[in-house]
């Protein structure tokens, strides 16, 4: 089914006492636990406007003890829009070269030892390494440790609207720089991008400061792949970049979530960073499933 062909109702994404499910807020800032939808199960355009309403509110939607099979999981993200076939191709799961696979399991089924990509450590919005940006993210997980391997989220409506109206003034004519090569490299330098996906993804500038395409709000749009500020000294705009992601993350402004087997999640990259949490690779297995849905060019 295609995006045009299950466009959400305006009424059912605005009026929450007409969602088909509970929804509860797992932190007061952002993030919900949507109760009572089976996802593996056809989401039909109603459910889905519904869920699309929650997604816009809550920025991070849970829901637990799905069956996900991996094609299941793409006709999900479908719903949202085109789904992103990612540059690294080596992270491509058999047969579905939508999802990224992250896994720290060989071939025989014991731990490596190595994390798959050490660049998800980092505050980072999926794909701002691209022209067109990420819109949501959808992890499946099929297995996780029992400690460690958490997913953590930060608010970046509420950063922004944390800044003084004088650093507010500073950002809003700024452009930076994103690059998944200098992320990659200096994140996980051990498995670099071929000369191929570097021509195939070259830095690309964003504003500073978006405005959600379909909520109007405005926030902070940087990250682990913003490398420098257009029309800055490199190292000036380094720095600031820094300082910025720095002030961004605050306790009040970030849901830290513990993954269970089973747990899917989708949230909103357009107003938010994420990262992952360390675990111990050598004794213990995790298995996720990452899919992320194309958005629009930032404004």
């Amino acid at each position: 089914m295609s995006a045009s062909a299950i466009t959400p109702a305006r009424d059912a994404r605005l009026d929450p006492s007409r969602w088909p499910f509970q929804v509860r807020p797992v932190t007061p800032a952002l993030g919900a636990e949507i109760i009572g939808v089976d996802l593996s199960q056809e989401v039909d355009a109603e459910l889905f406007a519904s869920i699309h309403g929650a997604f816009l509110a809550h920025q991070v939607l849970v829901f637990r003890d799905q069956r996900m099979p991996p094609a299941r999981q793409v006709a999900f993200a479908r719903l949202f829009g085109e789904v992103q076939v990612h540059v690294m191709n080596q992270y491509h799961a058999h047969g579905h070269p939508e999802l990224y696979y992250l896994s720290n399991v060989d071939a025989e089924g014991n731990p490596t030892g190595k994390h798959p990509d050490k660049g998800t450590l980092a505050w980072h919005t999926d794909g701002s390494w691209s022209r067109r940006t990420g819109q949501a993210t959808i992890i499946y997980s099929d297995e996780v440790p029992a400690a460690g391997g958490e997913t953590w989220f930060c608010d970046m409506y509420a950063a922004w609207e944390s800044l003084s109206p004088q650093r507010q003034a500073q950002l809003l004519p700024l452009r930076a720089v994103h690059n998944l090569d200098f992320s990659r490299t200096r994140r996980h330098g051990e498995d670099l991008m071929t000369e191929a996906q570097k021509r195939d993804k070259p830095p690309v500038d964003h504003p500073v400061v978006r405005t959600h395409p379909e909520t109007g709000r405005k926030c902070l749009y940087l990250g682990d792949h913003a490398e420098y500020i257009q029309g800055m000294d490199y190292a000036a705009g380094r720095a600031l970049i820094e300082q910025i992601n720095a002030q961004a993350i605050a306790p009040s402004r970030v849901y830290q979530h513990r993954w269970r087997a089973g747990d899917l999640i989708v949230w909103d990259n357009r107003c938010l960073l994420h990262r992952a949490t360390e675990y111990d690779t050598a004794n213990v297995r995790r298995i996720m499933r990452r899919c992320t849905v194309l958005g629009e060019v930032p404004v």
